[in-house]
């Protein structure tokens, strides 16, 4: 199967989530915002009025740390975009996703099948996953203005809630579906599979670290 390369807006239908498929390569439009631990702390359990409206501004949630300013004109400059791991915030997705309408949660390293199915499929949401390492210049290419930035006396520039206008910005890949399948333990899965092949006819190792093993299921991949 070709590989799918598909532009989407941050305010998806019900129809543009429903046809995407798992390893698909996404590009964004539109207004996305970051939110992260500092973000849900102050608007799940504080109870702060989120500054903005969501979904009908974004339904499109970035896990990340940019590399940004803001000038002493009150402008913005921001360079790097750099991902950061989803499942630290896993906690609070449920409660956000319901309250925000996020319909795009993107990040790095995607969560787990029962992350999916427990609280992003009830939510119509689906997983997008920045592909490599060392992307956050390409991805930063796709922001074409930041329109605000809230919350930074409060949290810190780092965590934030920076409002940003992307124009193609990715490549993105779909984690997970509305089957709440994901990418990346079905192929993990794959290829564990071919694990004792790689080792067949490799003799025991002589000298042995501590907690090592010779049994070839106990690979972590």
């Amino acid at each position: 199967m070709s590989i799918r390369e598909i532009t989407l807006s941050t305010t998806p239908t019900d129809a543009d989530i429903a046809a995407l498929r798992l390893g698909d390569i996404v590009y964004l439009d539109g207004l996305m915002y970051t939110a992260r631990e500092g973000v849900y702390m102050r608007a799940l359990e504080d109870k702060a009025n989120i500054p903005m409206e969501l979904p009908s501004e974004s339904a499109a949630n970035f896990h990340c740390s940019p590399a940004a300013r803001i000038n002493a004109d009150g402008s913005f400059s921001m360079g790097a975009v750099t991902a950061t791991a989803s499942f630290r915030f896993a906690k609070w997705l449920p409660e956000w996703m319901e309250k925000t309408g996020a319909r795009l949660i993107i990040g790095k390293g995607g969560m787990s099948s029962k992350d999916y199915k427990s609280f992003f499929v009830p939510n119509g949401a689906v997983y997008l996953s920045t592909v490599g390492y060392g992307t956050g210049a390409l991805l930063g290419r796709g922001v074409e203005k930041v329109e605000a930035v809230h919350w930074h006396e409060e949290l810190g520039l780092a965590q934030a809630m920076w409002v940003i206008r992307c124009n193609r910005m990715g490549p993105f890949i779909v984690a997970s579906d509305m089957d709440g399948t994901c990418l990346f333990e079905r192929e993990n899965a794959k290829i564990a599979e071919g694990i004792g092949r790689v080792y067949e006819g490799t003799r025991p190792a002589v000298l042995k670290r501590y907690g090592e093993s010779d049994d070839r299921t106990d690979e972590v991949i």
